[in-house]
This record gives structure tokens, C-alpha cells and sequence, in this order.
């Protein structure tokens, strides 16, 4: 048997002032598909198109002038306009087939929970985009998983929290992007930061 290196997680969290909703993926893929130095890189990952459509009813609003990109700045600034951060509920994996693929990534070390949400003393709500995500943080908490698009409530060292499971936003995930889209944009309705 072949010993894979681990592999530490290459961004730090993204954490506005006056959080109100962290976001946790997995982890990112691996830096020859990245598009920029920012969560959701890979140009084949739809979460910057789903927040476009979601939010102006475009699915191009975050890619560069030239579509060959995402516009880094422009989702930061819009990021830290709304509220929203972005971490992993990985902090170190192995990848057992050297891919991004969820299937073949191994959690060494996860999310430290606490330490994250001490620094984020208004956010009440969190959100998992994937299954592998949604496992590595269900395995820290006392609650039931949701089903996609539901959420539970959930009570974390006396913060009562509303954890969402959306629908991943890799193209592996068998949904067209209008529908992943609707099951944000209903998220992010209920959560108070999108008019209907």
C-alpha cells in the first residue's frame, strides 16, 4: 500500500465583518483547475453562476470581462457587502485519487467548529454545499442531516443555529443549474437577504 500525502488547506477563511451565514465545502480542488485564489476556483464549479442567477438574474454577473474566469474582487466585495463566509469543513485530507472528487477525498483534520464560530459571534445560520461536507459537519453536531434544500435547527454551545443543506455545486451533482439556483435562492429568501 502506497502512503498518499495529506494535504493542508491552501486558502484562509473568508470571514466578513458582521457575518450572518458561513458557507462550508469540502475542500478545494487541486490548484492546476483553479481560475483564481478564492474559494470555488475551478470554472467547471457553478456556485459563482448559481449566486449570479440568484441574485441578479444572471449567471455571468462574477465571470470576468473576457467569460474565462470569476471575478475575484467582485465576489469578495459582493461577499462582504451580504454577510456571507466561506470555509471547508476540511482543514487537511488526503486525496486517494489525486482528483477533487468528494468520493475519493479522506478528512485527516476537519473544521474546528468552535474556534470558527467564536470569531463570527452574528452568524446564525450555516450551509453545506455538498455531502461530503454536509457528513464532516453533522459528525460534529447533535442533530439530524436535512435533506437538500431543508435545513434543521441545531443549538451549538448555547448559539442556536439554522444549518442548511443546498446542493452541491460541482457539475458531477445531476441537477441543472436553474434548479440548484431556485433551492439557493429559497435559502437565501428565508435567511432575510434576498427579497422575493
Amino acid at each position: 500500500m502506497i502512503d498518499l500525502p495529506t494535504e493542508l488547506h491552501p486558502l484562509e477563511p473568508f470571514f466578513p465583518e458582521g457575518t450572518k451565514l458561513l458557507m462550508l465545502g469540502s475542500f478545494p480542488p487541486a490548484r492546476k483547475r483553479w481560475k483564481m485564489e478564492f474559494y470555488y476556483p475551478n470554472f467547471q464549479n457553478d456556485m459563482w453562476r448559481i449566486f449570479g442567477w440568484v441574485f441578479f438574474e444572471n449567471k455571468e454577473y462574477f465571470l470576468t470581462q473576457d467569460r474565462k474566469s470569476f471575478d475575484e474582487v467582485s465576489i469578495k466585495d459582493f461577499l462582504n457587502r451580504k454577510g456571507i463566509a466561506l470555509s471547508d469543513t476540511a482543514r487537511e485530507v488526503i486525496r486517494q485519487k489525486g482528483n477533487a472528487s468528494d468520493k475519493f477525498l479522506e478528512i485527516v483534520q476537519s473544521i474546528d467548529l468552535q474556534k470558527v464560530l467564536e470569531q463570527l459571534p452574528e452568524c446564525r445560520a450555516l450551509v453545506t454545499t455538498g455531502q461530503k461536507a454536509t457528513d464532516t459537519l453533522f459528525a460534529l453536531l447533535d442533530a439530524p442531516q436535512p435533506s437538500v434544500g431543508g435545513y434543521v435547527g441545531c443549538n451549538y454551545n448555547g448559539r442556536d443555529l439554522r444549518i442548511y443543506r443546498m446542493p452541491s455545486s460541482s457539475r458531477a451533482y445531476p441537477k441543472p443549474l436553474e434548479e440548484k439556483a431556485r433551492i439557493y435562492r429559497q435559502m437565501f429568501c428565508e435567511l432575510g437577504m434576498l427579497s422575493v
